[in-house]
């Protein structure tokens, strides 16, 4: 379910670390009253942990909440580090951070791709 990119209009990530210990309420209460957006708008919210290994994240499907998780074996999310913010992303940094890449990623090869031009 998290590797696909349907069901939800935009994408939103809770940069910094998140209490893992917080459910449905308690993340939807975030989404709302610390970044003044709709938990109940077809967007998925992401959160991670302090150790970076774990991720939740919220969706409302119209009729009920739908909470993930996914922990990852080995390995870390490259998660933003940006206290208490939050970030849209783009379906291609989406798929970065699923793949274990930096959200960041595009400036890098733009500017490959400007040097491969000139």
């Amino acid at each position: 379910m998290l590797a696909d990119l349907g069901g939800f209009l935009k994408i939103y990530i809770a940069c910094g670390h998140t209490d893992m210990r917080k459910q449905i309420d308690g993340l939807a209460a975030i989404v709302s009253n610390n970044f003044n957006l709709d938990p109940f708008e077809k967007s998925l919210f992401l959160f991670c942990g302090r150790k970076r290994d774990r991720l939740k994240a919220l969706l409302w499907e119209g009729d009920g909440f739908l909470l993930m998780y996914k922990r990852l074996e080995g390995g870390k999310f490259n998660w933003p580090k940006d206290e208490r913010d939050v970030m849209e992303l783009t379906p291609q940094q989406y798929r970065w951070l699923m793949e274990g890449l930096s959200i960041h990623q595009k400036k890098t090869i733009q500017k490959i791709e400007d040097k491969i031009i000139l």
